[in-house]
């Protein structure tokens, strides 16, 4: 950056853009499925319809995110191909005939979310750091909370006022669809220029950082739980629209908040023991609805889990930037794919382990053993990370 005006300019640019990018790539296209789900559930939609159409995002994600590490696309257009397709598919869930196309449009809505966060992490870090100022990363992971808090919000109106769940999807789909009007120019042009060339393309994903993509699989396994069926079980055991309804504009607004009062924690600590700390915390928020099926225990379970998942996945994130050279985008890909997997996997095994009378208990447990088993590769690992040398990868 030429001088300091600039520098500000470009960080507040990245920051807002980012911030947006990610509030629809993530909180509207991978998560606004989350609190809607009571509304089509009272609409007839049974908990195992819901799980095959979650299955189905979550499958998405995963195939946008191995297209990304295969493909390898600018930050910026894989960015912007993911926010347009992500106000499409909202849209079209709004006027989707049937189970099957709607198990489509969500497996859709998958891969163009993956292209999000991979290509606006990307882009947004990358003018961050070519602005001087990487610890602002935190205002732009702020966006998927951003994102979660506005969808839960919209759903938690319509939830009382018995809104049909058509016309919400619908009005999502419009907030993604000016996103794109807002975001398409300022992504035209990444911070580190063109991709690299045929040669580094070829390059395959570091040593090093396959632990980290382990661990971030756990990461995706185990958060899934309650980030996917929280609402739905508040709502089973609490027959109030007032407190089930609030529960993911309560996790929306956790993870918001969370990944900014982190970025100090960043910087003095490392990547690695705040992402450890975040998944510990998780895990307590994974285990409470075992304990207690009380509203308040639901709330400290969306404040833990969506106060700690962001976090965990700023850090991971920049992590997977710091080691990944010439090509990022890369190693943010293999990142995504593993917690992809990890997350397709977590409604499978409520389907596996869940019994009638007790749907929750064997599943978290399994989670939170996970959840811990990664805290401790995470810190077993640590010395010898913070031994790599810690250049600007700008």
């Amino acid at each position: 950056m030429s001088n300091d005006h600039e520098a500000a300019r470009a960080s507040r640019r990245a920051r807002a853009v980012g911030l947006l990018g990610l509030a629809s790539g993530m909180g509207i296209g991978r998560f606004a499925f989350t609190p809607l789900l009571p509304l089509m559930q009272a609409e007839g939609l049974s908990l195992t319809a819901g799980s095959q159409l979650a299955a189905a995002n979550y499958l998405g994600y995963l195939a946008g995110a191995l297209a990304c590490m295969a493909g390898h696309p600018r930050a910026g257009a894989a960015a912007r191909a993911g926010l347009l397709g992500v106000a499409v598919c909202t849209l079209a869930m709004a006027v989707s005939p049937g189970l099957v196309m709607a198990w489509w449009w969500r497996f859709a809505a998958g891969v163009c979310s993956a292209f999000v966060l991979v290509g606006v992490s990307a882009w947004a870090m990358g003018w961050l750091a070519k602005a001087g100022r990487p610890a602002a990363a935190g205002g732009v992971f702020a966006g998927v909370g951003v994102g979660m808090a506005v969808a839960g919000g919209i759903a938690w109106v319509a939830g009382l006022r018995a809104w049909p769940a058509a016309p919400t999807w619908a009005g999502l789909g419009l907030l993604a669809a000016a996103v794109v009007v807002v975001a398409w120019h300022p992504l035209w042009e990444d911070a580190t220029g063109p991709a690299p060339g045929p040669q580094g393309a070829a390059q395959g994903v570091p040593r090093a950082v396959w632990p980290l993509v382990a661990c971030y699989g756990a990461l995706g396994f185990g958060y899934i739980l309650p980030a996917t069926f929280l609402p739905a079980l508040a709502r089973l055991w609490v027959d109030d629209a007032r407190v089930f309804g609030a529960v993911w504009p309560v996790f929306g607004g956790a993870a918001a908040l969370s990944t900014v009062g982190a970025a100090p924690l960043l910087a003095r600590h490392g990547a690695r023991t705040v992402w450890a700390a975040a998944m510990g915390v998780m895990s307590v928020g994974v285990l409470l609805p075992v304990v207690s099926t009380q509203a308040l225990a639901l709330v400290l379970s969306a404040v833990c889990v969506g106060g700690t998942f962001m976090v965990a996945t700023m850090a991971g994130l920049q992590e997977a930037r710091r080691l990944g050279g010439a090509a990022p985008t890369r190693v943010m890909a293999a990142m995504t794919a593993a917690f992809a997997t990890g997350q397709w996997l977590g409604p499978l095994t409520v389907g596996a382990l869940a019994r009638a009378d007790d749907p929750i208990t064997r599943p978290s447990l399994l989670a939170a053993a996970v959840l811990l088993l990664a805290v401790g590769a995470l810190l077993w690992r640590r010395r010898p990370d913070v031994e790599l040398p810690r250049k600007d990868p700008a």
